[in-house]
């Protein structure tokens, strides 16, 4: 059985990878208490013992609003971290994914789908880190494969902790009788993170470089939910428009699939997915 380790496994994502592949590789699931991301000989002395043949790396601080206020912790995490995982697996000859974001495009003027070898320019702390860990990463590692990953979202909660997401705020709101207020100046992919954990063992396989991974979506965050709305035939008379958030530097951060689909990974639609899976919860109810 191959050895697959993966950082950040109490996290949102990492937590899911470790459940589903948990009986086809033998795991680390390396939390904070047994490696500290910040700590390169911790790093390489965990890879000694493991030796892993996969490394998926989802540790990091995703919080936007916390790397701006912390953004010498959040850069020890998001950049040192990640660059330290990517030495390590060329040290010890492990296959590594690093989880990035589709942050990166945030701060470009232009609009549609953004493909992998364009110019960014991010503008937040978070984009900003991210850019810089992937090039980082890929002058350290050049077998490194970079996901930059959308919005994801899950149907169940497997933490009593576990914040919340897109779709659950949806769902819990629309059976609360409460109204739903979603921007209409941001444009993202929001991503089922099934199908992400799914497609990550055909991503062992790409060759090193960066890639969208997630769903691809040409409507605002507003638009989304109103066309689930009426798909499934809900009340979208209960959904607002947010016209403030974004309005003065509106966010086009959707990703092109082109790549991915080449390399034979594919992805739902974000509206694909979003209505299946409001299908299957409502039939559930």
């Amino acid at each position: 059985m191959k050895k697959l380790l993966i950082t950040g496994a109490s996290g949102f994502f990492g937590s899911r990878i470790a459940s589903y592949y948990n009986d086809t590789y033998h795991i680390c699931a390396a939390t904070h208490a047994r490696m500290d991301i910040t700590d390169r000989e911790q790093i390489f002395a965990l890879f000694e013992e493991f030796r892993p043949d996969f490394v998926i790396h989802t540790a990091a601080v995703s919080d936007v609003g916390m790397c701006e206020k912390e953004p010498e912790r959040s850069w020890q995490i998001n950049v040192n971290g990640s660059c330290y995982i990517a030495a390590a697996s060329a040290r010890f000859h492990a296959k590594c994914l690093i989880c990035s974001s589709d942050q990166v495009y945030f701060g470009k003027a232009a609009t549609g789908q953004h493909q992998e070898e364009e110019e960014t320019e991010p503008c937040t702390v978070y984009g900003k880190e991210k850019k810089e860990a992937e090039e980082i990463c890929l002058r350290q590692n050049p077998e490194c494969v970079m996901l930059r990953l959308s919005w994801m979202y899950d149907t169940r909660t497997l933490c009593p902790n576990e914040h919340s997401d897109f779709f659950r705020t949806l769902l819990f709101r629309r059976q609360s009788g409460e109204e739903l207020t979603y921007p209409v100046h941001d444009i993202r992919g929001i991503t089922d993170v099934k199908e992400a954990v799914r497609n990550l063992e055909k991503a062992m396989e790409l060759k090193g470089g960066i890639y969208n991974f997630g769903s691809s979506n040409d409507r605002s965050t507003y638009e989304t939910a109103e066309a689930v709305f009426r798909a499934l035939g809900w009340d979208a008379g209960r959904l607002r428009r947010n016209e403030t958030a974004f309005s003065d530097n509106p966010r086009d951060i959707s990703m092109s699939p082109v790549k991915l689909n080449n390399c034979g990974i594919s992805f739902s639609t974000t509206l694909e997915a979003l209505i299946r899976n409001g299908r299957l919860c409502s039939a559930l109810m």
